[in-house]
């Protein structure tokens, strides 16, 4: 079209003006497309720079370099942690789109999980630190060939993060998790969870020791009734998913303390304090300072009840246990405190107090083989008493070659010597032929739906196998 208006202007049967209208260009656009028409003909349309290469195009190598980059050291980075990683560790800064454009030409670009979704109404943030935190644990992959479980606590306010990763969500994780935080900041408000046992939920009779500790901290536990409840940690752990497990791999990292330590020292502080964060609507927190009072060595850890017996003794891991501590009246059924901030050693408290315990270790009764070789060495002590094996032998009712016998095991081996002795693969002289269980086994394995006494008659009269139905059984 812009050839034929061009064409009839340079005719006389257009004016400039009509023709700006037609093409809707400025009138000096059309004299310039004129005067190069009367100058080229019709190649006044073809752009100047067709067929040269833009000045700032990316070189070939530079572009075979990254895509081998991609395949091989960045494959499961998105584009945007893909620049950022390019530019700090290659020294290569290439545009997103031009990333994204390379990426499809290998067919390596991450996408998101596309699925419907339910529509939540948005929740606004809370106005201040303080006032809301969620926490949760995500079991992932995240170094290694082993998954390990990462607990976080996150800021509803600030989207600030503090997280660790154990083996497993355990309540002690989430404790030491909740300590840092608190010990950092201060006391919050309130703690934002699912309804997992260890915070309380319905597979723990509404009770934990999360539940107890934040009672005894004054922090109220909010239980939420979807994971799009507490989107902001679940969002957290699909941001970290995405970004921290490349690093670690890139970093050659594959044990516990090592994450950590990347963890704390230079993910969260160099990429989600940098990148992540935003600023509080109010400037004022909402964490309270720590009471000088508040002990966490008494808090934070594991408390379970027990009953004290008439004995003042009780039991705590299939075990008794004796009160030593002096006490001046009886505290026969009442409840002792038991404290364990580790899986090796536990304190017992009551009213307060701590008390002086101590195993009680009660007699165990022997077992048979304890009893046969105590039989044995008493024949053999009333031999050496009456110096006759002959006359031992009459009292004791064992006869004198296994007196003779006993004595050299014990003289050769010791006490380990008089043990019943195990033969291997040694039949029992009345047992069923091995060929004929062989036989039976097989048999019952085809035919299930027989009973014992349906399968000796069918031997029988098959196999002419003599078997009763009890050695069938």
């Amino acid at each position: 079209m812009t050839v034929d208006v061009i064409a009839k202007v340079a005719e006389g049967k257009i004016s400039l003006a009509n023709a700006s209208k037609l093409l809707n260009k400025s009138k000096r656009t059309v004299e310039r497309y004129l005067q190069k028409y009367r100058k080229v003909g019709i190649q006044f349309v073809i752009h100047g720079n067709t067929g040269h290469e833009p000045t700032n195009k990316t070189s070939s190598a530079v572009k075979q370099q990254v895509k081998t980059l991609i395949r091989d050291k960045y494959f499961d980075l998105n584009l945007i942690h893909l620049g950022e990683m390019l530019e700090s560790n290659e020294q290569i800064v290439v545009r997103r789109e031009t990333l994204r454009k390379w990426a499809h030409e290998i067919h390596h670009v991450k996408r998101s999980k596309r699925r419907r979704k339910r529509v939540h109404k948005h929740r606004e943030r809370m106005e201040a630190p303080g006032l809301l935190l969620q926490m949760d644990g995500s079991n992932h992959r995240w170094f290694g060939n082993n998954k390990s479980c990462l607990i976080a606590v996150i800021d509803d306010s600030t989207s600030d993060i503090h997280a660790q990763f154990f083996k497993s969500e355990t309540t002690d994780g989430c404790l030491k998790v909740m300590r840092s935080v608190i010990e950092k900041h201060g006391l919050f408000k309130a703690l934002y969870v699912d309804r997992a046992g260890i915070f309380g939920g319905p597979k723990r009779c509404n009770f934990s020791q999360m539940q107890r500790a934040c009672d005894e901290l004054g922090i109220e536990i909010i239980f939420a009734n979807s994971p799009q409840g507490k989107g902001r940690i679940e969002r957290a752990f699909d941001t970290l998913q995405d970004r921290l497990i490349p690093e670690l791999r890139l970093n050659g990292i594959t044990d516990m303390v090592s994450a950590n330590s990347y963890l704390q020292h230079v993910f969260i502080p160099q990429f989600w304090r940098r990148n992540i964060m935003v600023k509080a609507r109010q400037g004022t927190s909402e964490f309270t300072p720590l009471s000088p009072e508040v002990n966490f060595d008494n808090i934070c850890i594991t408390k379970e009840y027990r009953k004290i017996r008439n004995d003042h003794t009780f039991s705590y891991g299939n075990q008794f246990y004796f009160i030593d501590s002096p006490i001046k009246h009886s505290i026969a059924h009442q409840k002792i405190e038991i404290r364990k901030a580790n899986h090796d050693r536990f304190d017992a408290y009551f009213a307060g107090r701590k008390l002086a315990i101590s195993l009680v270790s009660e007699p165990t009764k022997p077992s048979m083989e304890e009893i046969e070789i105590q039989k044995k060495l008493d024949v053999l002590a009333l031999a050496d008493k009456l110096g006759n094996v002959s006359e031992a032998s009459r009292v004791s009712g064992i006869s004198r070659d296994t007196i003779y016998r006993h004595r050299r095991l014990l003289q050769q081996g010791g006490i380990d010597a008089l043990k019943r002795q195990e033969t291997p693969n040694l039949r029992h002289k009345n047992r069923t032929d091995e060929e004929l269980e062989k036989l039976v086994i097989d048999f019952s394995l085809r035919n299930p739906h027989l009973g014992q006494a349906q399968v000796s008659r069918q031997l029988k009269q098959n196999y002419s196998a003599e078997i009763s139905p009890a050695g069938v059984r």
